[in-house]
């Protein structure tokens, strides 16, 4: 947000942003847009030139949750295990998708809008996961054909396909251990 900007203009982008934070909690990446205008008490024009589309809005809302998650990374970077550290991190990130409705909708790929509006969380997730790959890979626990883009994904699509599960968490924590163990049974 631009130093230069009207103190209103900065108290409503705070307020709008206060007020989604719980109304995506609440209802997911699907909130009414509406309705956070005006519990934050501000016209549906002033949400929309503040955050112009739907995933800038989630974008913001997921800020500091894609921070703590890049912080997660640099901290098991050093982990003696890469590969247990590499899953651990996997499993924080599938924890938060679990947890905080909208987020596995922010890191999600978009065809349509990707090339022209570059997903800034996606960005950085993948950069914060790098590092534990390729170390993963040149300590040869992890293919060198798989890619962070790809294990996001995987996590995204857990996600999204378990949020309406009666234990979400559960059941999501369970497809990502069968997806790391694979279909094959232990030798």
């Amino acid at each position: 947000m631009p130093e230069r900007q009207r103190a209103d203009a900065r108290r409503n982008h705070a307020r709008i942003l206060a007020v989604a934070e719980q109304e995506v909690a609440a209802h997911g990446a699907n909130a009414s847009l509406e309705q956070i205008a005006r519990v934050a008490g501000v016209g549906s024009a002033t949400v929309r030139r503040h955050f112009p589309t739907r995933r800038a809005l989630l974008e913001a809302v997921s800020h500091r949750r894609i921070d703590a998650l890049c912080e997660r990374a640099r901290e098991l970077a050093g982990k003696d295990d890469s590969r247990a550290a590499l899953l651990e991190w996997l499993g924080d990130l599938l924890a938060y998708c679990v947890t905080a409705r909208g987020l596995a909708n922010v890191l999600t790929y978009d065809a349509e809008t990707e090339a022209a509006h570059q997903n800034a969380c996606s960005v950085r997730i993948v950069e914060a996961g790098d590092p534990l790959l390729r170390r993963a890979v040149e300590d040869g626990a992890v293919s060198g054909e798989v890619t962070v883009a790809d294990l996001v994904t995987l996590v995204v699509g857990i996600a999204l396909a378990t949020e309406h599960h009666p234990d979400p968490r559960g059941a999501a924590e369970r497809l990502f251990a069968l997806a790391v163990a694979g279909l094959s049974p232990q030798r």
